[in-house]
């Protein structure tokens, strides 16, 4: 796996994403952690709705910006974004307000919303083996890992010495090391420049398209469902559950974090052999089927909390939930290079990016609001529904005998004028 960082190309790249979402997991503790001292117990919905605004940004902005961009060297663009996330983040320290949480959260995810799309994007030009690229897939997925496991324990260290604030700092440092990466870097540029441009509108839908005529694509959209609700569930409800109901530290809620990220880590690092034996279907059905069962498991935990039963309980929850969602997640980079051509992948990614999060655009209110008016449990058991709904939707429009892959890959013009489910069949 770790032969594919021989690409100096993609070794750098990947260092930059490595530094900049080591900076987020310490912004997400801190984060949770200031919304507590502004909300207490409230302290849910406030990472609620703050993390909806960021689905919001992520939705709404990711298509436009990429076709806009679409054309420019892709170097500036990850450089500015970057840099304005490091200038967002610079505020964060200096918040008494909610209202200022969610302004800044905003102009912050916008620029990621730029970044991260444009970023995935690159990887399948700079890396042409399919084998090679399952690798960097996996250590993409050890590099989000990062932020769930080491950030944490990170801050866990750095907050028996300073406050919580000092630590959107760091987050501040992430982002310029991985802007200044990227600029020592030689990033491929899209396209022909002499290309004629296609309508706004043409560029801002094309995606979207491609995944409407691939079957696969399809699936991956209910696919996409399962993983929000316990991602919503760990990210929003975790703060208030360990520390107003279990009444614990403030170090724990990162060790908590780092379970689920343990668990995605342990499944990212043996999918490239699981692949090469069982194929995506398998994979990633067999972790949609595991996340409804444990949601529910936790349900059951956080009603019971009162009897003292929870936090081993909840760290053993986390690991499995962590795994179930690394099993979908890390795979499906590869259903979106079969889909496209080089010209469509900046749109195909895109796609994939703000429609997967409209899947959190409903599951972090349903996490942060009905876990603030009803109980952490009710909430859980919301996201239970949500995950079978996703769960049964996958299993439902994936059938076992299929096609591998949408053929020959979907051009700007072919989007619309022809389906993209035509291909040689094979073992999935």
């Amino acid at each position: 796996m770790l032969a594919v960082l021989r690409n100096r190309v993609f070794a750098r790249l990947f260092c930059a994403q490595v530094v900049a979402l080591a900076g987020t997991g310490l912004l997400t503790i801190a984060l949770g952690l200031l919304a507590y001292d502004l909300a207490g117990r409230h302290a849910g919905a406030i990472l609620g709705t703050a993390l909806t605004i960021k689905m919001v940004a992520y939705v709404g902005l990711a298509p436009v910006i990429t076709a806009l961009v679409a054309r420019l060297p892709r170097k500036p663009v990850l450089i500015a974004a970057d840099l304005v996330r490091a200038a967002m983040a610079l505020c964060l320290p200096f918040i008494t307000e909610t209202w200022q949480i969610y302004v800044v959260i905003f102009l912050l995810q916008s620029a990621s919303a730029t970044f991260t799309p444009a970023f995935q994007s690159l990887i399948p030009l700079i890396l042409k083996d399919p084998r090679d690229y399952t690798y960097a897939l996996s250590l993409s997925r050890l590099a989000y890992d990062m932020e769930a496991l080491v950030s944490p324990a990170a801050a866990a260290l750095l907050l028996t010495v300073m406050s919580y604030h000092e630590l959107f700092i760091g987050t501040v440092a992430g982002f310029l090391i991985s802007a200044t990466l990227v600029a020592f870097t030689a990033v491929p540029r899209p396209g022909a420049p002499g290309e004629p441009q296609p309508s706004l509108w043409h560029r801002t839908t094309l995606g979207t398209r491609i995944f409407w005529r691939n079957r696969k694509l399809r699936s991956l959209l209910a696919l996409n469902l399962a993983v929000a609700a316990p991602t919503a569930l760990v990210l929003v409800n975790t703060v208030v559950y360990v520390r107003d109901v279990l009444h614990r530290p403030g170090s724990d809620l990162a060790v908590a974090l780092a379970c689920f990220g343990a668990g995605s880590m342990a499944v990212a690092l043996a999918v490239p052999r699981v692949l090469d034996r069982f194929g995506d279907r398998a994979v990633m059905l067999t972790g949609a089927a595991l996340i409804p069962p444990a949601l529910g498991a936790a349900a059951a935990v956080m009603f019971m909390a009162s009897q003292g039963v929870g936090w081993w309980p909840l760290l053993g929850l986390w690991f499995v939930l962590g795994a179930a969602t690394s099993a979908v997640i890390t795979p499906s980079s590869r259903l979106l290079r079969e889909a496209a051509t080089e010209g469509t992948l900046p749109y195909v990614f895109t796609a994939q990016f703000s429609l997967s999060h409209a899947c959190y655009l409903l599951s972090y209110p349903v996490a942060g609001w009905i876990g603030a008016a009803a109980g952490l449990g009710w909430a859980a058991a919301a996201l239970t529904i949500l995950a079978i709904l996703g769960s049964a939707g996958a299993f439902l429009s994936w059938p076992r005998k299929t096609f591998s892959g949408p053929g020959p890959a979907v051009t700007e013009e072919q989007a619309i004028e022809q389906p993209a489910e035509q291909s040689v069949q094979r073992r999935h």
